[in-house]
């Protein structure tokens, strides 16, 4: 029997897609899963005409591939990847490659990556992005690491990605477990935009009194324009769904409580860790920790009784102003992301390039936007620029809309209505285009009760100070 040409181990709703997606490409592919149900039924969601097999064992699974074995993980991160290469390793040959699509850490592909190296196995870290339709009809593929590898990855993942004006949404995204890092990224990001279209969506609602068919009607025609995304778009999207149940909006009947897998809290640590502010991301992964806390919110709801919100003078000017203000906090979620790919890319050694990491973000991923062809754009003109706050072209955008920005974020501090991810957007753009922060006298403190030491304005070198006290 003529060999298949890639296996993928783990048939939940994302391997699955995946699987058909390589196949409806001209790929022959087998799968495996612990769960024998889905082993039987992957036949039954395939295309006509192409070729997909569901395995018994991995012994099985192994064998049916062909040389080198090209081995796709879609299975959760942490153990059970960690339980699939101890099983699996054994049943393979010299040169074969095991791919790991999965959300795990960067630092447990590192690993990885070396424990098979010792074996004579290739083993990549790659992100994949866009649920479940995106594994099926194309999603952003971010692959990491062996770029031997890769190379023989390449024309399948360019089949089966998500296409942008002819243009494949994958590149090699940079050494060792850089497809993962730049996933994670990713996914902070995609943290920070939700929690800015949660707040806009609040200040419309609360503030302009619009109901979900207006809102419908908002969002469809932001995303006719500038602010073009896939998670405006699905937003517009929510406000038009009916409960099955109650026959009212859905989004009315939704908890607000949020869950969270964890890869913006690996987000928030990496950028602590290394040294990057990315306030945006942060408070987004604590907003979501702070909806958790329903029951107190509600009694200190009633203890601490609000205001009555004022409604904004005119409508339209207001819906217009939190337009822009979402757009432009978007853009500085965005830059802060980016900027911690930059640092991790020199403290890691992962040469990620950034032009493309942009690049394959416009098509497949939940992150994409018409907003990135401005990136993409500003990295083809510096491929090297640390901060994308700093290109011209993007700051032509910043300054058109930094005023509605904080116009905003004054409106909802003055009518109580939280906006976390406003203000701390608006925050880490006064601070980063501040010359003179106030941080000497921090530096002062630290001196003072530390002897920590300080730097100069007027001259080089390290100081420290006895400083003077009325307690002397």
């Amino acid at each position: 029997m003529e060999k298949l040409n890639y296996g993928i181990v783990g048939l939940g709703v994302m391997g699955r897609n995946l699987l058909y997606n390589i196949a409806d490409n001209g790929f022959s592919a087998a799968g495996f899963d612990l769960d024998e149900q889905k082993v039987k039924e992957l036949h039954n969601g395939a295309t006509e005409g192409t070729t997909v097999q569901g395995t018994a064992s991995l012994e099985e699974f192994v064998s049916v591939l062909e040389s080198p074995r090209k081995i796709i993980l879609m299975v959760p991160a942490g153990k059970p990847v960690d339980a699939v290469l101890e099983s699996i390793t054994p049943l393979l040959e010299k040169g074969d490659i095991v791919i790991d699509a999965g959300n795990s850490y960067f630092a447990d592909t590192n690993r990885r990556i070396a424990a098979l190296a010792s074996k004579n196995l290739h083993f990549m870290g790659m992100g994949v992005s866009g649920g479940e339709k995106g594994a099926r009809k194309g999603p952003s593929i971010m692959p990491g690491g062996d770029l031997e590898a890769f190379n023989i990855l390449k024309p399948m993942l360019e089949a089966i990605s998500a296409k942008v004006e002819g243009e494949a949404c994958t590149a090699y995204m940079g050494k060792g477990s850089a497809g993962n890092y730049v996933k994670m990224v990713h996914n902070g990001i995609e943290y920070a935009i939700m929690q800015l279209i949660s707040e806009a969506y609040d200040l419309l609602r609360k503030g302009a009194g619009l109901n979900n068919d207006r809102l419908y009607e908002v969002f469809k025609t932001w995303n006719e324009g500038e602010m073009n995304s896939f998670l405006i778009e699905i937003t517009r999207d929510i406000f038009q769904q009916k409960d099955d149940l109650t026959n009212a909006y859905l989004v009315d009947k939704i908890l607000d409580k949020a869950g969270a897998k964890g890869t913006g809290k690996w987000t928030s640590e990496q950028a602590m860790e290394i040294g990057v502010s990315i306030p945006t991301i942060d408070i987004a992964v604590t907003s979501r920790i702070l909806s958790a806390y329903k029951d107190e919110r509600v009694k200190a709801s009633q203890l601490y009784s609000k205001e009555e919100i004022s409604k904004p003078e005119n409508t339209e000017s207001f819906i217009k102003e939190v337009g822009d203000a979402l757009y432009l906090s978007t853009l500085i979620s965005y830059a802060q992301g980016l900027a911690l790919l930059v640092k991790a890319s020199e403290d890691y050694q992962f040469d990620i390039p950034l032009k493309d990491v942009v690049k394959i973000w416009r098509g497949g991923c939940i992150i994409r936007s018409v907003l990135l062809e401005k990136f993409y754009q500003a990295y083809s003109n510096d491929e090297n620029l640390s901060n994308i706050l700093l290109d011209q072209g993007i700051s032509e955008i910043v300054k058109d809309k930094i005023s509605s920005l904080r116009k905003t974020a004054s409106y909802a501090v003055s009518n109580g209505i939280p906006s976390l991810g406003i203000q701390t957007a608006l925050g880490y753009f006064d601070a980063y285009t501040t010359e003179s922060l106030p941080v000497n006298l921090i530096q002062a403190q630290r001196d003072y009760f530390g002897a920590h030491t300080y730097q100069r304005v007027d001259r080089e070198g390290v100081f420290h100070t006895f400083w003077n006290s009325e307690n002397n």
